[in-house]
């Protein structure tokens, strides 16, 4: 019973960061109908981003602020940076080819994933960064907590997990409850009809790319809390946030959150009770699974085509 509680929490942790990548494949995708692939790459610069502020503010061990204001300003300053690298890769990589033939943006994505990997190789190396969270300061963050049973739950993954949850009911309040959510969902329906209705579609999509990248630089850094971050994780993270977008129902903002908890469950349990050998393989069956049987997801909608 206490390794499945302790790999129930494992589940949670690891699903809210993926659902929180997924949010911005759904964005766009919901907005563009373009699986934005460099969407990976942005949440690898977050996590680095968030280690660079981590040092100038003194590091966890010798914080020159108090450790709650720590975790608030190097998430907020890799959201941010997030969001501006956002508003780059779509002015230059993207908006050129919004009228072009699908293939044409998805090759520039890759492109942009690969021109991000590998810069962000060059500039700092393939050396793991850690956020040493398991230092002095912030020890108490995995002293303090509660139990469950004989598992002790660390205040550090609560401070993930509800962190996670609270940018995603806030995302989903401004698409569904918001002016700009409104012309978002307009222009998803129908780009031109919006445009003739004075949405200004220039405007919209670029504040999509920007609350994608915002939620992938914040799932960087709350994923490089738990493990080291290293210039390679954007590939595979990247990858799991496709498929639980895919899970889910791509374009759909409930959709992503159940199919970034379904993608965490399935690779906690996989890795505690099969091995971690097989992890990913079960994953990705399951993206193949819903790609055959269910290909809209769990809360998409199949595409409606007119004949």
């Amino acid at each position: 019973m206490d390794q499945f509680i302790q790999l129930s929490i494992d589940a949670l942790t690891l699903g809210s960061v993926y659902a929180l990548i997924a949010l911005g494949y759904t964005l766009v995708y919901g907005v563009l109908k373009l699986l934005n692939f460099a969407h990976g790459d942005v949440f690898m610069v977050g996590s680095f981003i968030g280690f660079g502020v981590l040092q100038v503010l003194g590091g966890v061990s010798d914080p020159i602020v108090p450790i709650w204001l720590l975790l608030v300003l190097i998430t907020a300053a890799a959201m941010a940076g997030c969001a501006a690298l956002g508003v780059v890769i779509e002015r230059f990589a993207y908006r050129p080819l919004r009228d072009a033939p699908r293939i044409a943006p998805l090759i520039s994505a890759l492109g942009v994933s690969f021109f991000l990997a590998n810069s962000m190789q060059l500039l700092f190396g393939a050396t793991p960064r850690n956020y040493d969270t398991f230092d002095l300061a912030s020890a108490s963050l995995y002293i303090k907590g509660f139990n469950i049973g004989n598992v002790h739950v660390p205040l550090l993954r609560v401070i993930i997990v509800v962190a996670a949850f609270v940018l995603m009911i806030l995302l989903w309040v401004l698409v569904n409850r918001t002016r700009t959510g409104k012309a978002m969902r307009a222009t998803s329906f129908d780009r031109e009809a919006a445009a003739m209705m004075g949405i200004d579609i220039d405007k919209v999509i670029v504040f999509t790319f920007v609350l994608g990248s915002a939620l992938a630089g914040a799932a960087g850094v709350l994923f490089a809390l738990r493990v080291p971050t290293t210039v390679s994780i954007g590939f595979i993270a990247g990858l799991k946030g496709f498929t639980a977008a895919v899970i889910g129902g791509i374009g759909s903002i409930p959709g992503a959150m159940a199919g970034g908890l379904i993608l965490g469950f399935a690779e906690s349990f996989a890795q505690g009770y099969i091995s971690t050998r097989w992890s990913d393989l079960i994953v990705f069956s399951i993206l193949i699974a819903f790609m055959i049987f269910r290909p809209q997801g769990l809360l998409g909608r199949a595409d409606i085509r007119k004949v």
